[in-house]
């Protein structure tokens, strides 16, 4: 069943005795990016030749030169061989917040940034807290990882927990508020003043500059409480 809700569109659905709901254009937008980092990722497989010896391809250079770099720049502290593990999820990240922030900025009415949807950049924010516990067990063990929650005196525990939790929370609401953020104030200058280039500007400042340094934050957070977790 479909709903409107003020300017969202809301599918319903109902599972048994369980009702779940779906902002449409928030999950058709979110699809659309994941297609378009996909299709890029196999345009770019097309330009790599499978001969060691052939001269590098364009693609392949460019490729070569984006993955020193976000190793470099994300990945700098940990030890070669967690950090070729890690550098396809970490830019994975990089890129899908990235494009998503970058959507709003498109001429198209009603599409607006997944990442203004707490729904999403706390599912995001929840993998990462996921990832952190497994490669903190793989890496270190799992009664030493979890021993760590007992540091410096076990009666800390709970205070241990929460803390942990609490980045979770804190890396999807900083995301979550700046983006928002930017679109709200957008939306206000627009209604209030009228004038078209003040909003249009205001509309490129947040989604391609602010949208792509909320990216890069939020996968070097990604990045530092799974090294926080395997150190």
């Amino acid at each position: 069943m479909l709903e409107n809700l003020g300017k969202k569109l809301i599918l319903h659905l109902q599972v048994g005795p369980l009702r779940i709901s779906f902002d449409l254009v928030t999950v058709l937008v979110a699809l659309a990016v994941t297609g378009f980092l996909a299709w890029g990722a196999w345009w770019l497989r097309r330009g790599l030749s499978r001969d060691p010896e052939a001269p590098l391809s364009r693609r392949a250079a460019f490729l070569i030169a984006v993955l020193e770099l976000a190793e470099t720049q994300l990945l700098g502290g940990f030890p070669k061989r967690l950090a070729r593990d890690l550098l396809p999820l970490i830019l994975t990240l990089f890129l899908y917040v990235l494009f998503c922030n970058w959507v709003s900025v498109l001429p198209i009415p009603y599409i607006v940034s997944p990442t203004q949807n707490l729904n999403v950049t706390f599912s995001l924010a929840l993998l990462v807290y996921a990832l952190a516990h497994y490669y903190g067990a793989r890496e270190r063990g799992l009664a030493a990882h979890l021993r760590g929650y007992l540091e410096p005196y076990p009666f800390l525990l709970p205070m241990n927990l929460i803390g942990d939790f609490g980045r979770t929370l804190s890396h999807a609401f900083r995301l979550f508020g700046n983006v928002l953020g930017g679109a709200i104030l957008t939306t206000i200058v627009a209604v209030k003043f009228a004038p078209l280039v003040v909003p249009a500007g205001l509309n490129l400042w947040f989604g391609l500059f602010v949208g792509a340094i909320q990216a890069l934050v939020f996968a070097l957070l990604a990045s530092a409480y799974i090294h926080i977790a395997v150190e």
